[in-house]
């Protein structure tokens, strides 16, 4: 148990960001998404949910491999087996496309954050909440990160300022969370520090995943999740120590 759990800490205030970088909740961070074009063309729902899905999976493929620039409508509609003069009827463009694969493979509620876990289950020990963590992060969320990081050059700037607030958020939300585990106080900015640096954990096998396959997944997992809790536990073990003289803690 981390000082500030058994100090009585009472769980977490929560510091996220809009859209415009303005002060928001972070259930909106967790739901706000990339507004999607309504095309109401097709008055039969299923099957326009049933294209919509084919020509997404088939676009997810071709701006992995291809990259979103280089794909174009006509690869997509090859790809999908969607006719070119009928698709527009379903998506109104390669933009709103790439907004709806991000919404639903990097935006997912589904997921839950680092900090959900931990207010799911506060006395399961640390490291087990990361490697959770970063194994839905490095599966479920595989292809979404990718498709993300790919993405941001040709984002319009609406959506680069949705993605961006809602990763604002989720760290905000987290260097908070681990102020309250370790007793660091507001102005300590490692948490913010270990906040990036769990985030940047999360992408880090998607993006760098041919790097790694080598590697037992389940060895690098419990390795990286190790580490980082070890990093908390430090940031904890310091926040107790008495201060030197000049307001410096004992290294």
């Amino acid at each position: 148990m981390f000082p500030a759990q058994a100090a009585g800490a009472k769980g977490l205030e929560r510091t996220t960001m809009a859209l415009d970088d303005e002060p928001a909740t972070h259930a909106a961070s967790k739901t706000v998404v990339l507004q999607e074009a309504v095309v109401d063309g097709v008055q039969d729902p299923e099957l326009v949910e049933r294209r919509r899905e084919q020509i997404c999976e088939a676009a997810l493929e071709l701006f992995l491999e291809k990259g979103f620039a280089s794909t174009t409508i006509r690869d997509i509609c090859a790809r999908s087996g969607v006719n070119q003069g009928s698709i527009y009827d379903y998506v109104a463009n390669k933009n709103v496309i790439l907004r709806r694969l991000l919404n639903k493979l990097w935006f997912r509620p589904d997921v839950p954050s680092l900090v959900e876990r931990l207010d799911r289950n506060p006395d399961a020990p640390l490291q087990e909440h990361l490697a959770a963590f970063f194994r839905d992060a490095w599966t479920i969320k595989r292809k979404g990160t990718i498709l993300a990081y790919r993405s941001v050059p040709y984002l319009q700037k609406e959506d680069r300022r949705t993605m961006r607030a809602r990763d604002r958020a989720l760290i905000d939300e987290l260097a908070a969370r681990l102020r309250k585990l370790t007793g660091l106080p507001e102005d300590d900015q490692r948490a913010e520090i270990v906040a990036n640096l769990i985030g940047f954990l999360a992408a880090f096998a998607p993006m760098r995943d041919w790097l790694t396959r080598e590697i037992d997944a389940e060895l690098m997992l419990q390795t990286v999740a190790a580490g980082v809790a070890a990093m908390v536990e430090q940031l904890a073990e310091e926040a107790v120590q008495p201060p030197r003289a000049g307001g410096h803690r004992q290294a």
